[in-house]
């Protein structure tokens, strides 16, 4: 039986980890408007953009502006990712409320990825959180490839042990493990988280789910029953693919797991999310027409208990 919580958050990443992603760019109305509409669906986090190198993520460079022209809501926690001191300084200048640092696990992919040796990118992360902590910003370390990764294989998991306690070093105590390709399986989810918590029981974690394998459910269920603080998802189920290797690039673009199937899924279990999966639904419908894409999301697509029930004729009712 697993041992789950009466309640997780969820955090939406769809602005920055999904549009980063696409093919085309999204223009700055649109990428305003998507945020806006998430806002109205009561996420509790939105990771709104990365203040990062407009030649290495060209859809990205209009951060700035995207963040001075959103609507805040009260509760609702704007993150942006920084993946170096730099971007630090950039997002502290545009008001966020949350910074986000991103390693790798996967040394090889780590170089390819960000062109950095794992002692340049933890410098970098330090260096990030050290700006953060210095303006009373709240900061979250990514491990990418945390699990499993498609130049390597299996990620060694004392690997990433060591990589957090360096980065623990330098004061960061909020973490988050990426199943970068979607191919780690939940025990090996379960175990990882544990085993962070038992190195280091000061800490907090998250789980970051991709789905390429189709296990992402099961693996977000581990992370929950291990102790993951908070999970994450793209609304729609945008973005989120990842470099490749040449030979598999075709299956590159099945990335994150969508954020409606998430809520909806801990919902019907009894784990609040403090957001409403109807209203969620919606927004990933009303979102996917902003983009013109159609949702990957089973829930958008109509597989939700009430819309099947209102097709058959059938009124759910409570058991005598």
């Amino acid at each position: 039986m697993l041992n789950l919580p009466d309640s997780v958050m969820v955090a939406e990443v769809g602005p920055r980890d999904g549009l980063q992603s696409l093919p085309d760019w999204i223009d700055t109305d649109t990428k305003v408007r998507m945020v806006d509409r998430l806002s109205e669906a009561g996420f509790p986090v939105i990771e709104v953009t990365g203040f990062v190198s407009p030649r290495a993520v060209p859809n990205l460079r209009d951060a700035d502006e995207v963040f001075a022209r959103i609507r805040r809501r009260p509760g609702t926690v704007y993150r942006a990712l920084v993946p170096n001191a730099r971007g630090a300084e950039r997002a502290a200048a545009a008001g966020v409320d949350e910074m986000l640092g991103l390693i790798t696990a996967g040394t090889v992919y780590l170089r390819k990825n960000q062109n950095m040796s794992p002692d340049e990118a933890v410098a970098q992360a330090g260096a990030a959180y050290r700006i953060a902590d210095g303006r009373g910003i709240p900061f979250v370390m990514a491990i990418g490839m945390a699990f499993w990764c498609a130049y390597e294989g299996l990620v060694d998991e004392d690997q990433v042990l060591a990589l957090a306690g360096q980065l623990r070093n330098h004061g960061i105590r909020r973490f988050y493990l990426a199943g970068s390709v979607g191919m780690e399986d939940p025990a090996h989810v379960g175990r990882l988280i544990g085993r962070l918590y038992d190195a280091f029981p000061d800490v907090e974690v998250g789980f970051h789910a991709h789905d390429l394998s189709g296990w992402g459910p099961a693996n977000v269920l581990a992370a929950i029953a291990a102790g993951a603080r908070w999970v994450e998802g793209s609304i729609c189920g945008i973005g989120g693919g990842v470099a490749m290797p040449g030979a598999v690039k075709s299956v590159g673009s099945v990335g994150n797991l969508p954020t409606e199937d998430i809520v909806s899924m801990l919902e019907a279990m009894g784990i609040r999310t403090g957001v409403d999966p109807d209203a969620v639904v919606t927004a990933a419908r009303e979102i996917a027409a902003m983009l013109g894409i159609e949702p990957r999301s089973r829930s958008a697509m109509g597989a939700v208990r009430d819309e099947i029930l209102a097709v058959s004729g059938v009124r759910e009712t409570a058991p005598a």
